[in-house]
């Protein structure tokens, strides 16, 4: 009977996990499907007009990293409190999470608009492209207050359990997106449909028109997610004051800071790689951005269920319940480990025809190819990382993946690219050479604190309750 229970607990832990990350990796496959579609689209107008675009692209993770730091905070504090059934305290916070929302969104707005002029110089593009770039990146994070609402707000949804609107949000979202980009990226032209001649209507703005069309699908983004949470039957902050609560912005703080100062340094580190990869030339600078849109396909699993890893960890440490916990962790890495090996299996395969979609140049293609072959091999390995990270995320433990991403990012990525390219004269194969010995170490790194146990704070003690401390 009790190996009986057991296969039924591991079945039912399956279930649930796969019902509550399947939205979130649907959402993720969009995102990556109008990720492929902008590049494309982009791609259409040259190999600078590709350039220009990626030129600035780690900024902007470095932006939006920052803010989804914040919400981890309260994705930790609702995810406890729902799984304690304390749902007073899950609307404090989520009114506390539009406030952050205004001050975030406000700040960022400020910085990208202003700095946006300067980023292109900063990250050593070619000289031609820096305008186009710095264009660019001014439109697509103007309308910064509406990203962080749909980043903020749709963790707190998130942590609730409800995966599925901001689902349905996104999917709306890409969808605009991709008729705008249409509309404004290309001039007024003519095409044959069913063989009938058309006039197509088109503002011609090109890379500032691919920028256009994501700000505008942003801003819809951003109230959609607002108006969802404001109509939530159990976590609406209606009715909650907006006033700073330390009551609930001290303990979000106490997760969010490691993960800001984590994913900040991260950033960083990712902006110090992508500028010695445009140091290598426009070849180097569009491989590189074609192969990391690619790549981020491929990734989702992964990142879907880091979601799901996060919410059902913290609503079972919320309700102090071991035995859910265990049969829930137990089931995270060999069902993301299996996901991942088909994912890096069908990346390795269809590297080449995946790069011939963005790009017509057959170098940028075949050094494209060659660099997600390789990190393909480690995608199973990366995909542990990403689910152990988001269960000590769930239970508020961020400080030591702040210091497992540190180390990764800066001793290992950072300072063995600047040998290999900028001392040694190699090229974007040794740099991403260097990206998968990253992977590696955190995946090392993860893996002895999960066997261990150190990431579990419900395994620390059986009779005293447990009190959060990281």
């Amino acid at each position: 009977m009790t190996r009986t229970r057991q296969q039924g607990e591991a079945r039912a832990a399956v279930r649930t996990i796969l019902l509550l990350a399947w939205p979130t990796m649907l959402e993720q496959i969009m995102q990556s499907a109008v990720q492929y579609i902008d590049t494309a689209m982009v791609g259409a107008l040259g190999t600078q007009a590709t350039a220009a675009v990626g030129t600035t692209s780690t900024v902007g993770w470095l932006v939006q990293s920052s803010i989804t730091a914040f919400s981890i905070g309260f994705l930790a504090f609702i995810s406890k409190s729902c799984g304690a059934g304390d749902w007073s305290a899950a609307r404090r916070a989520a009114a506390q999470a539009v406030l952050s929302t205004f001050a975030i969104g406000g700040v960022c707005t400020v910085l990208t608009v202003f700095l946006g002029g300067q980023i292109p110089t900063w990250m050593r593009a070619d000289a031609h492209i820096r305008p186009a770039a710095a264009r660019y990146f001014r439109i697509l994070y103007l309308p910064m207050l509406f990203r962080t609402s749909s980043m903020v707000l749709g963790m707190v949804l998130r942590a609730a359990g409800d995966t599925k609107t901001p689902m349905k949000a996104g999917l709306l979202v890409n969808c605009l997106n991709v008729a705008l980009n249409f509309f404004l990226i290309y001039p007024t032209r003519q095409t044959v449909i069913l063989g009938r001649t058309l006039r197509l209507p088109g503002a011609g703005w090109g890379v500032e028109g691919a920028a256009a069309a994501s700000a505008i699908a942003y801003t819809w983004g951003g109230i959609q997610i607002a108006w969802a949470l404001w109509k939530h039957p159990l976590v609406s902050p209606r009715g909650q004051s907006l006033k700073p609560d330390m009551e609930i912005l001290r303990p979000c703080l106490r997760v969010a800071l490691p993960n800001l100062f984590q994913r900040f340094a991260a950033s960083l580190g990712y902006v110090a790689f992508a500028s010695m990869i445009n140091s290598l030339g426009e070849t180097a600078t569009a491989a590189h951005t074609i192969a990391n849109t690619v790549e981020s396909a491929f990734y989702i699993p992964g990142y879907g269920m880091q979601t799901a890893a996060a919410t059902l960890t913290g609503n079972a440490y919320g309700a102090q319940d071991r035995r859910r916990m265990k049969a829930l962790t137990s089931m995270f890495i060999p069902v993301e480990a299996g996901l991942m090996c088909l994912t890096g299996g069908l990346l390795f395969a269809s590297a080449p025809l995946l790069m011939g979609v963005f790009s017509r140049s057959e170098e940028v293609i075949a050094l494209g190819a060659a660099v997600l072959r390789m990190v393909a091999v480690s995608e199973p390995l990366y995909g542990v990382s990403i689910i152990v990270e988001g269960m000590m995320m769930g239970v508020g433990r961020t400080k030591l993946p702040f210091l497992y991403n540190i180390a990764g990012m800066w001793c290992v990525r950072v300072a063995g690219t600047y040998v290999c390219t900028q001392v040694l004269g190699l090229g974007l194969v040794a740099a991403w050479s260097c990206m998968i010995a990253h992977n590696l170490l955190l995946f090392v790194l993860y893996l002895i604190s999960y066997l261990s146990g150190r990431w579990n704070p419900l395994r620390e003690t059986r009779e005293e309750p447990v009190r959060h401390r990281d």
